[in-house]
C-alpha cells in the first residue's frame, strides 16, 4: 500500500516539558492505524502538529511522498488530512450543508452560492456511503453529536481528504451511533482513505484497525499488526515502570468517613458510583478521556443534580442543590480549567483569595472589613508560599503554579472539610507542582479530607492513599495504597473491569 503520511523525528516542548521526543509514524492508503497510550503520552500534540494546530520544534512531515509543512487546519483541510474531535467542531446556527461547503461554497458563475448544486454533491457524498441525507437542511446545533460526525466526515469527502483523523470519536456516542460510525469506517478505507483513530477504548482497536501504536512519555513505545499483539502487550507498554517519587505523610486517617457517595448516577455520564472520603486521607480518582471523574465532582458540588443515589455528610443524607449549599456545608471543589471556572485573571491576588468568604467580612451597611481581608490574604499567600509583589498585583500576571496556588487558597478560605481537586497540578512547571504536592499532603495530615482527579498516573500514584478508577461512567477498579501498580490501573482505566471491584 501507498505511504501517504509519515512523520520523522518529530519533536515538541512546551515549557521546558518534553511532549514528543523524536516521534515517527507512518499511515498508508486503506489503512486504519490506530494510536494508544495514557493521557499525556503526546497523542494530542502528535495529531495537532499533523492536523496543523501546532508547530513542531523539529522533524518532518511527509505527505503523498514530499515533505510539507502544515501551518494551519486549514492548510491541512485543503491538503487533504481532516480532522473529526470527540465533540465535533460545527457552527450549530448553519444548517449541516452549510457546514459541509463552509470556506468552499459552490458559486454561480454571476455569484452567489449554488444551493441547489451544493445540495446535489451533499447527498452524493451521503449516498455513496449508504447514508441517510434527510437532515441535511436542519442547523447543525439540533443533531446528535452521531450526526454532526457525519456531517464532518462528508465535508472531509467534499475536500477529497486523502487522510482522516478520528480523536475519541465514539466516547459520547451511542452503541447505534458506535456501529454506524464503523461501518462507515470500513467504508472509506475501502475507498483508500487513510485514518488515525485514537481511542481509550481497546476493545475497538481490535474490531476496527489494522495496526496499532503504543505511546508513552511522547515517544513510540511499539507498532505492530493488530493480529500480531494482544490487550496485555499494550496496556503493559501503555504503564510502562514508572519510577513514582515518594512523599512524607502522617498517614493518620479518621474511623469514620466524612463523606460517603451510594449508587450515584447522572444518566449518559455515570452509573452506581460509590465510595468514601475519610478525613485525613488522599483519596485519587483515575480515569481516560470520558471516563466521567469530573462529573461524578461535579455533581457531588451542585453544579449538576443527579438521576438517583445517596450522599451523605457526617452521616447524614444530604442534597446539595448547588454549590453554595455545599460550601457551606464544608465541600470545596477546584476545577480542572483556572482561568475559566476558577480564577478572576484581571482582578487582584486579594480579591481572587477572599471571594469565597467576602460574607464573612461585612460590617455595617455591608461594608467590606479591608484590613482583616488584607490580614486573611497574606496570611494564606504566606502559607502557601504564593510567589507576588502584593495582594493588588493581577492574577494573570503570576506563574502558572501560583494561580493555582491562589485558587487553593480561596477554597480553603471556606474551612473545608472535603477538598476536591480536579487537575490540580496541570499547566504548572516541576518546582510548583513539588510544592502544590507538599501542601495537599499537608491538608490530609491537618485532617482534611482529599479527593484528587488526575490525569497523571505517577501523581495519583505519588499522593493517593486509596485509588478509585473510572471507565464509561462506572468504576472499575479500586485499591489501597499497597494494591496501586501503573498495570493494575491502567488495565482498569482501559476498560478491563477488576475482579472484586468493591467499595473501599
Amino acid at each position: 500500500m501507498e505511504t501517504v503520511l509519515e512523520v520523522k523525528g518529530i519533536f515538541k516542548s512546551f515549557g521546558g516539558v518534553h511532549a514528543l521526543k523524536g516521534v515517527d509514524f507512518t499511515l498508508s492508503s486503506g489503512e486504519v492505524h490506530a494510536l494508544v497510550g495514557e493521557n499525556g503520552a503526546g497523542k494530542s500534540t502528535l495529531i495537532k502538529i499533523i492536523s496543523g494546530a501546532l508547530q513542531p520544534d523539529g522533524g518532518t512531515i511527509f505527505y503523498l511522498g514530499k515533505p510539507v509543512v502544515v501551518d494551519s487546519p486549514r492548510k491541512a483541510q485543503e491538503m487533504g488530512i481532516a480532522t473529526v474531535y470527540q465533540e465535533p467542531l460545527v457552527y450549530n446556527e448553519l444548517s449541516a450543508m452549510e457546514n459541509i461547503f463552509l470556506g468552499r461554497e459552490i458559486r454561480r458563475p454571476w455569484g452567489g452560492i449554488d444551493w441547489k448544486a451544493e445540495e446535489e454533491k451533499a447527498r452524493s457524498l451521503f449516498a455513496s456511503l449508504d447514508l441517510p441525507s434527510h437532515f441535511l437542511k436542519e442547523p447543525m446545533g439540533e443533531l446528535s453529536v452521531g450526526l454532526q460526525q457525519l456531517v464532518l466526515i462528508a465535508k472531509a469527502l467534499a475536500y477529497e481528504s486523502r487522510v482522516i483523523i478520528f480523536d475519541e470519536p465514539t466516547a459520547i456516542l451511542t452503541e447505534h451511533e458506535t456501529e454506524r460510525l464503523f461501518e462507515l469506517i470500513r467504508k472509506l478505507r475501502e475507498r483508500g482513505v487513510g485514518i488515525i483513530y485514537i481511542s481509550h477504548r481497546l476493545e475497538e482497536i481490535f474490531r476496527i484497525a489494522d495496526r496499532v501504536t503504543v505511546m508513552r512519555d511522547g515517544e513510540i513505545r511499539g507498532t505492530f499488526p493488530v493480529g500480531e499483539v494482544n490487550r496485555d502487550r499494550i496496556v503493559e507498554l501503555m504503564a510502562g515502570k514508572l519510577l513514582v517519587e515518594t512523599i512524607e505523610r502522617k498517614r493518620s486517617r479518621g474511623e469514620k468517613p466524612v463523606l460517603a457517595v451510594e449508587n450515584l448516577t447522572r444518566k449518559g455520564r455515570f452509573y452506581d458510583i460509590s465510595f468514601e472520603v475519610f478525613p485525613g486521607e488522599i483519596l485519587g480518582f483515575f480515569g481516560l478521556v470520558g471516563s466521567g471523574r469530573t462529573d461524578v465532582a461535579q455533581t457531588i458540588f451542585g453544579i449538576f443534580p443527579p438521576d438517583s443515589g445517596q450522599v451523605f455528610f457526617d452521616g447524614a443524607r444530604i442534597h446539595f442543590s448547588s454549590p453554595e449549599e455545599a460550601m457551606r456545608k464544608g465541600v470545596a471543589y477546584l476545577p480542572e480549567d483556572r482561568k475559566i471556572q476558577g480564577l478572576f485573571p484581571i482582578l487582584p491576588v486579594g480579591y481572587n483569595i477572599s471571594i469565597t468568604f467576602l460574607k464573612e467580612l461585612l460590617r455595617g451597611f455591608g461594608v467590606v472589613d479591608e484590613r482583616e481581608e488584607r490580614l486573611r490574604g497574606e496570611r494564606y499567600v504566606k502559607n502557601l508560599n504564593i510567589k507576588t509583589p502584593d495582594l493588588r498585583t493581577k492574577v494573570y500576571s503570576l506563574s502558572g503554579g501560583n494561580q493555582q496556588k491562589v485558587v487553593i487558597a480561596k477554597w480553603l478560605g471556606t474551612t473545608p472539610r472535603v477538598l476536591f481537586l480536579d487537575e490540580p497540578t496541570r499547566g504548572v512547571d516541576v518546582a510548583s507542582k513539588s510544592e502544590i504536592h507538599t501542601l495537599i499532603a499537608h491538608l490530609a495530615d491537618e485532617g482534611l479530607g482529599v479527593v484528587i482527579i488526575s490525569s497523571e498516573l505517577p501523581e495519583i500514584l505519588k499522593l493517593s492513599d486509596r485509588v478509585i478508577v473510572m471507565h464509561e461512567g462506572r468504576i472499575t477498579g479500586c485499591f489501597t495504597r499497597g494494591e496501586a501498580t501503573s498495570e493494575a490501573i491502567i488495565r482498569a482505566a482501559t476498560g478491563e473491569r477488576l475482579l472484586g471491584v468493591r467499595t473501599l
